[in-house]
């Protein structure tokens, strides 16, 4: 070995030993839950046995949350897994313990044996030394709400499937009526479909159901409804029809209870707001004014702002809530949301600023949002072409996103309306930032700027 690596290894071992992490949380204790039964790990001096088992049941929730106490726990730490942890986390937090909610990257053991003692050990050892943060979760009456809206989301995409099922029953039959009609599920389409299933089967006949706004000629649509109309295809049409309709009255039921709950919550609004009038329902929106509640519930409005509507503020509300103080900054709130740059800094450089993978329900919300900003008129609108022109679309879609999610933290923070400054103003304020960018360029290679317009030295 060389002379000089040997110094350095020396210099590196050298020296005192190093210090101990210091106890953070004595009265600490650490949960690995399972489906069948929960390890509950507490500190050795408060019990012959640190380790216990219980099962899942409620009595052995309660049981659990008994003994905790008799051993003088303050907060307990658990990793999230599932839907396990929600009743456990419900039973300690009516005892009055600090639950933490943490993340399963956080309390990743070494590599070695594993068993379920050892991990309980390790999250309560991490958590006694305050290395564990807790995951955020809203108010319990955001919670509540949440719950509502997440069942109204899954009744949507269950809809959807039957529309599918429609469409496959359909296309066996050799109907094209998705080729003629843009949406199988709107005025035309679903008249037709219920006129098929009811035994109407002749193609000049179904054609007179055809919207006046219909593009599809008349010819046209009897060419796509001249089928092979089968039993087997007609049951399995039927049932699907009776499916979507089914869904359809559930998403009817969970839209009223939505309503009324909303209604009991406390209003944020300090100040009379004056909201915009209200768009024509959309498919899949809730049977009720939804935007009006939604100020009256947080204070602004934030459809104000161009690409938001009342389905994206319905996810801000029921994902946050309308406090946001648990985020220091708005960049907390944009990396809370996975919507920020993951710099990978490894030997002084950056391997990496991809934003982490993630399915976080209101990042998927913001990033559908910015979609639409395509189009849009607006100053949002000509930043996101902007970005698109010079990064593409993925990474324009993720700046817009990160931007929407800066607006509606400032929005909820401060009670700030949203004014709309304009695409001319915001390109006018582009190209002064890139004339005083290029001035500085050139004034460091000794040159200067010169308009072609006026003919004047810039800078």
């Amino acid at each position: 070995m060389p002379k000089h690596s040997r110094r350095r290894k020396r210099s590196l071992t050298a020296g005192p030993e190093s210090q101990p992490f210091p106890l953070v949380n004595p009265n600490a204790a650490g949960i690995d839950l399972g489906s069948r039964s929960h390890y509950v790990s507490v500190p050795e001096d408060r019990d012959p046995r640190p380790v216990r088992e219980f099962g899942c049941y409620t009595a052995d929730l309660r049981r659990m949350a008994e003994w905790l106490k008799r051993c003088r726990i303050e907060t307990v730490a658990m990793e999230a897994t599932g839907v396990y942890w929600v009743p456990v986390f419900e039973v300690l937090e009516s005892y009055g313990f600090e639950v933490l909610l943490v993340d399963a990257r956080q309390v990743k053991n070494l590599s070695g044996r594993k068993t379920d003692v050892v991990d309980c050990q390790w999250i309560r050892h991490l958590h006694s030394h305050g290395l564990l943060r807790a995951a955020f979760r809203p108010a319990a009456e955001i919670c509540e709400m949440r719950a509502y809206w997440r069942q109204r989301t899954s009744l949507v995409q269950s809809a959807s499937r039957q529309i599918l099922l429609m469409q496959k029953a359909l296309e066996q039959m050799n109907v094209q009526l998705h080729k003629a009609v843009s949406d199988i599920t709107g005025k035309t389409g679903l008249g037709i479909i219920r006129a098929i299933v009811g035994g109407q089967h002749d193609p000049r006949a179904l054609a007179e159901l055809r919207n006046r706004r219909l593009k599809s000629s008349r010819e046209e649509l009897v060419q796509a409804l001249t089928g092979n109309f089968r039993e087997e295809h007609l049951f399995a049409l039927t049932q699907a029809l009776e499916g979507y309709d089914f869904i359809h009255r559930q998403i009817e039921s969970c839209d009223r209870r939505l309503q009324a709950y909303m209604r009991r919550l406390p209003g944020k609004a300090s100040r009379a707001i004056t909201p915009t009038p209200p768009r024509t329902r959309r498919k899949n929106q809730p049977h009720f004014d939804l935007r009006a509640e939604q100020v009256r519930i947080a204070g602004v409005d934030l459809t104000r702002i161009p690409g938001i509507n009342t389905l994206t503020v319905q996810a801000v509300l029921t994902e946050v809530g309308v406090d946001v103080r648990r985020f220091p900054s708005e960049k907390n709130f944009a990396s809370w949301v996975t919507l920020c740059p993951n710099n990978r800094i490894t030997g002084g450089r950056v391997r990496s600023r991809r934003t982490r993978n993630s399915d976080h329900r209101l990042g998927s919300a913001l990033r559908v949002a910015a979609q639409t900003l395509g189009r849009s008129q607006t100053a949002l609108g000509a930043f996101y072409r902007r970005k698109r022109a010079h990064l593409g679309s993925p990474k324009a879609v993720t700046a817009a996103a990160h931007k929407l999610a800066r607006l509606i933290y400032r929005m909820l923070k401060f009670g700030e309306e949203y004014v709309e400054r304009g695409q001319e103003a915001y390109e006018a304020q582009h190209r002064r930032q890139s004339i005083a960018r290029l001035t500085r360029v050139a004034r460091d290679l000794g040159l200067g700027l010169i308009s072609r317009e006026t003919g004047e030295i810039l800078g």
